[in-house]
């Protein structure tokens, strides 16, 4: 059985091994990118090189070439992180969850410019409505940080940096298509002008459904989306304002492929979602005569939805809000931000059922100090606390503290932990697998939140040789704790309800990722190890659906701005399902390609999975009739083998 403390004894192994090997040292982040990596989330105005608290980013280089593969999400984007899973949820809808070192996706915030966007009901479909063009980098926090982002941040946190207009003005096209009968269309563009600059991102993604299988159910729904996106930014002397909306509408049907087609009159099967999305975003900064800084933000979130399938109707709008005020500060030694935020969501169910009403009302707010202290030239400390006041549950105090250790340039050790909570909530993967169909109202009285603590340690080690290698190496050890985790039960024939029966769940294990250049190969690797188990009184379970074992390798020849090849292979471990059996292990495959021209046009064509790797020549996705089917978990890809391509300009 694995033990938390083999972690430890390789961790250590490794540790001492690394800084005695005669090799000459050259510092590289994490990120792997080589450009100047500006961190947003941390909110202090240290280099990369100098946060105590350990972050990965994906920049605009990493993100534009995932931008290629999934033009229309920014699933693969993650799902490529190493210690990062997107565990599928929905066989029919397509909806996918983020899984970071082994937990739930419910544990994770996702944010879009530091702001909660995707949380509650609107949530489902996130991942599946944030096209990446406009992105100008993706940066990923592990494990606890509730301090500047409240407690929802249990697993960690995924920030989306939206792009700013540059110094040019800028527009690009991308257009995508797919042998799955998708098409993607995307055209983002800044302008610079006296008075104000301007951004505006527009989508439209398509797919009719589609069956690799052939088993008569959908594997990719048929959709249709339309995003719009635009921001105005102003700038005075000493003082930025910028706005943004964020539009999506989206029609999507998946199900038994004649009827989703129209060319079946007999009742089957389908799963049909109708979302609107309108979210407002405003950031204003002063900047003060003693160097210090004034932000404040609000974003408001309004999402409708509609879902149908075979006798049953569900509908409702969530609308949202979040207010913050801010006081940044510097010196040479001390960087320090102190705030207070306000949470707000509202839940209007459409034609209520007598005993399920699950209209809701939530309120919290937040209090924050942290601060981050170079300590001397080796060491720093990043250290902060937030009260929270919540509507329903109460008051939570939650402490972080990091420690940042670098002897060299080359070598980094971090050490972080802190508290986190989660408030109980409808909506999540669980009550999306019901449809929510005989889902029970919470009963707060009768549930608490749940509470979790967690450590992260972690070691990075970069090398030069002398022929012109450059190799970084990290490992990370984590540990979280969950207590008292909620869970969807069944409580009679015909109904669910939430409930704390576990006492608690942990997360714990390893990850080792590599960054090997030389000219112009360069080679990424990635080995996580998460072994998630639910406790209980007498009884220790593995939690379902999440691969003990993950490994990434990414190989990629690229010469600068003429063309770029790369062959991936991702190894996904065996999986506890939900009735307790094991799902088998699998490869999946890829190959990718771009050719740039001058003018900045670009082709790229990508052999998505050539392998064919799918759940249905494993094991059936489905049991019962076309009208009453039963799906099986899902563990493995649906789609199978996908090309697509298209080309990209840039002017």
């Amino acid at each position: 059985m694995y033990n938390f403390k083999k972690n430890i004894s390789r961790f250590l192994f490794l540790l001492v091994l690394i800084p005695v090997l005669n090799i000459k040292p050259l510092y590289s982040s994490p990120s792997h990118n080589a450009e100047e990596v500006i961190v947003v989330s941390l909110r202090n105005q240290r280099s990369f090189e100098q946060q105590p608290t350990r972050l990965e980013v994906l920049g605009g280089e990493e993100i534009n070439e995932k931008a290629n593969m999934k033009p229309g999400d920014i699933r693969m984007l993650l799902n490529e992180i190493t210690g990062i899973h997107v565990q599928q949820t929905s066989p029919i809808s397509f909806n996918s969850s983020i899984r970071i070192q082994g937990l739930n996706g419910k544990y994770t915030q996702i944010l879009r410019d530091g702001m909660p966007l995707y949380g509650g009901f609107s949530s489902g479909l996130g991942l599946l409505q944030i096209a990446p063009l406009d992105l100008k980098q993706v940066e990923v926090i592990k494990g606890a940080n509730s301090t500047l982002y409240g407690g929802g941040a249990i697993a960690g946190l995924v920030n989306l940096i939206s792009k700013k207009p540059s110094d040019k003005n800028e527009n690009s096209f991308l257009i995508n298509k797919t042998s799955s009968r998708g098409i993607d269309l995307s055209s983002y563009s800044s302008i610079r002008n006296k008075k104000f600059d301007s951004t505006i991102f527009t989508s439209f993604n398509q797919s009719g459904a589609y069956d690799p299988a052939k088993n008569g159910f959908s594997a990719i729904p048929e959709f249709d989306r339309w995003t719009f996106n635009p921001r105005i930014f102003f700038a005075g002397d000493k003082s930025e304002l910028s706005i943004g909306l964020n539009a999506i509408n989206e029609d999507r049907i998946g199900g038994y492929m004649k009827y989703v087609n129209n060319k079946d009159d007999d009742p089957a099967y389908f799963e049909q979602i109708k979302t609107d999305r309108l979210s407002s975003q405003i950031e204003y900064i002063r900047y003060l005569n003693s160097g210090n800084e004034i932000v404040i933000k609000n974003s408001i979130n309004h999402y409708q939805q509609e879902l149908k399938i075979p006798a049953y109707f569900f509908a409702g709008t969530q609308t949202s809000s979040f207010s913050e005020l801010h006081l940044l500060g510097a010196s040479q030694k001390l960087d320090w931000v102190i705030g207070i935020n306000l949470w707000t969501e509202k839940f209007d169910q459409e034609q209520p059922h007598s005993l399920q009403n699950l209209d809701l009302q939530t309120k919290t707010w937040g209090l924050f100090l942290q601060g981050t202290f170079l300590v001397d030239d080796y060491w720093s400390i990043e250290s902060g606390i937030r009260i929270d006041k919540t509507s329903n549950y109460g008051s939570f105090v939650l402490p972080r503290i990091s420690f940042l250790y670098t002897p060299d340039e080359s070598l980094s050790l971090r050490i972080g932990g802190g508290l986190g909570y989660k408030e109980p909530s409808l909506f999540n993967d669980e009550a999306e697998s019901i449809k929510y169909q005989n889902l029970l109202p919470i009963n707060s009285a009768q549930l608490e939140a749940e509470e979790s603590s967690g450590i992260n340690f972690d070691v990075n080690k970069s090398f030069e040789f002398d022929s012109g290698i450059n190799l970084n190496l990290n490992l990370l050890l984590f540990y979280t704790k969950v207590e008292s985790p909620l869970r969807l039960l069944k409580v009679s024939d015909n109904h669910y309800s939430f409930m704390q029966p576990d006492d608690y769940l942990d997360s714990q294990g390893f990850e080792l990722s590599g960054v090997f250049k030389w000219n112009d190969w360069k080679y990424y690797f990635g080995y996580t190890l998460a072994d998630v188990e639910i406790h209980q009184q007498n009884k220790i379970s593995k939690a379902p659906l999440m691969p003990k074992e993950r490994v990434n390798n990414i190989f990629v020849y690229e010469r600068e701005e003429d063309f770029r090849i790369g062959l991936e292979a991702y190894y996904y471990g065996e999986q506890v399902l939900t009735d307790g059996s094991k799902s088998r292990d699998f490869w999946i495959y890829g190959l990718m390609m771009e050719k740039m021209f001058k003018n900045n046009f670009s082709v790229f064509l990508n052999f998505e999975n050539f392998s064919d790797t799918r759940q249905t020549k494993f094991d059936p996705i489905y049991s019962g009739t076309k009208l009453d089917p039963i799906f099986s978990d899902i563990y493995a890809p649906l789609d199978g083998f996908v090309i697509n391509g298209g080309f990209k300009i840039k002017l």
